[in-house]
């Protein structure tokens, strides 16, 4: 069990990581006054864990409500948001209730997304459930649901109180869910941590198997990195940006495919070859660093290339989109060597054209 702080003043908070379930109520008491808890989920989860959050939380002393929202990144919407707002006055939600969000990156984005707005502001509780989730989206604060022009576009920065962590749950999670997670993990150590990247060249083939030591490690060394850049820059307005690494071109590859194609990480790995790629035809990244990265790509199982009929003028038009952009420039994160990169405006289309024309099958 470790404890990772995120300190930000005011908004500062803990993430919990290898924490059981059974316990959350129990711990969750430490942290607030409130006595009412909305547990926002989905039907998978449903299955497998509600009833030992719920019992936690109900012999802890809170009332518990329960809010379903359909599987798929497709209903990270508004439709969706509105009817969470209903159960909320259904429930006469009050500004000390808590919001629990159990589930992966779309329930954690949902749910932090209607407490950031349902009477100006509740608690949120993030559990989350799948290795993407853990490592990644649960942590900093940014939640968002999307629009039929592109991913994540209405959102905000909105801290949870509590991230809490139970790694048991992933024994569940579907091999390629697993795999989706390891993107994000990866990234860390192309970002910024030579170290760790090296660590999971030696490793990667225990974190698929869920050995217990190097699960807890590669989770714990991904929120303290994460928090770290969080920390020093809450509402990316500088440095953060560079947690966005890979996600340039695979939330067009996403957003292309209407979010039934691609899982997240898949996207991202997509994404993070393309900006490896990218770097090098720049004269950015040595060869030999661009072929490590896409090896241990290649070693979860993630793709690496564009396995669907899209063409180079769809894309390059979807990434003049993104949240990103600058005075009509799109802003990539390109790696200078393993442990550091930087955020540039000034790619030539030309190249971006090239390196995409190449990633596809």
């Amino acid at each position: 069990m470790k404890k990772v702080k995120v300190a930000l003043g005011e908004k500062s908070y803990d993430i919990l990581i290898a924490y059981p379930l059974e316990e959350i109520g129990r711990t969750l008491k430490k942290y607030t006054k409130g006595i009412k808890s909305l547990i926002v989920t989905n039907p998978t989860i449903t299955e497998y864990y509600l009833k030992t959050v719920e019992r936690s939380l109900r012999e802890a002393g809170f009332q518990v409500f329960v809010a379903q929202v359909p599987d798929g990144e497709e209903h990270k919407s508004l439709d969706e948001v509105s009817k969470l707002y209903a159960s909320c006055v259904e429930y006469r939600v009050e500004r000390e209730s808590i919001i629990v969000g159990l589930g992966g990156g779309v329930i954690g984005d949902l749910a932090g997304y209607v407490a950031a707005t349902f009477m100006r502001g509740l608690p949120v509780v993030q559990v989350p459930t799948t290795l993407l989730a853990q490592v990644d989206s649960s942590v900093g604060g940014k939640v968002a649901v999307n629009l039929p022009e592109g991913k994540n576009l209405v959102g905000s920065f909105y801290q949870p109180l509590l991230v809490y962590i139970d790694l048991a749950v992933l024994k569940t999670l579907p091999i390629e869910e697993m795999k989706a997670g390891m993107a994000e993990v990866i990234k860390y150590g192309i970002i910024l941590d030579n170290d760790f990247f090296e660590y999971l060249e030696e490793n990667i083939g225990r974190l698929r198997q869920l050995d217990s030591e190097v699960l807890e490690t590669v989770v714990a060394r991904c929120c303290v990195l994460k928090a770290r850049v969080v920390e020093k820059d809450e509402k990316e307005s500088g440095l953060r940006a560079i947690l966005n690494f890979g996600h340039t071109l695979g939330h067009a590859l996403e957003t292309l495919t209407d979010y039934k194609k691609y899982r997240h990480g898949e996207a991202v790995a997509i994404g993070m070859v393309g900006a490896c790629r990218i770097a090098e035809e720049m004269g950015m990244l040595k060869k030999e660093a661009r072929d490590r990265i896409e090896h241990l790509i290649g070693k979860t199982g993630l793709p690496g290339r564009i396995g669907v009929k899209l063409s180079v003028d769809s894309i390059i038009q979807i990434l003049s989109l993104d949240k990103k952009v600058r005075a009509g420039k799109v802003r990539f994160v390109l790696p200078e060597r393993i442990g550091k990169v930087v955020v540039r405006n000034d790619v030539p289309e030309d190249i971006v054209r090239d390196v995409v024309r190449g990633l596809i099958k």
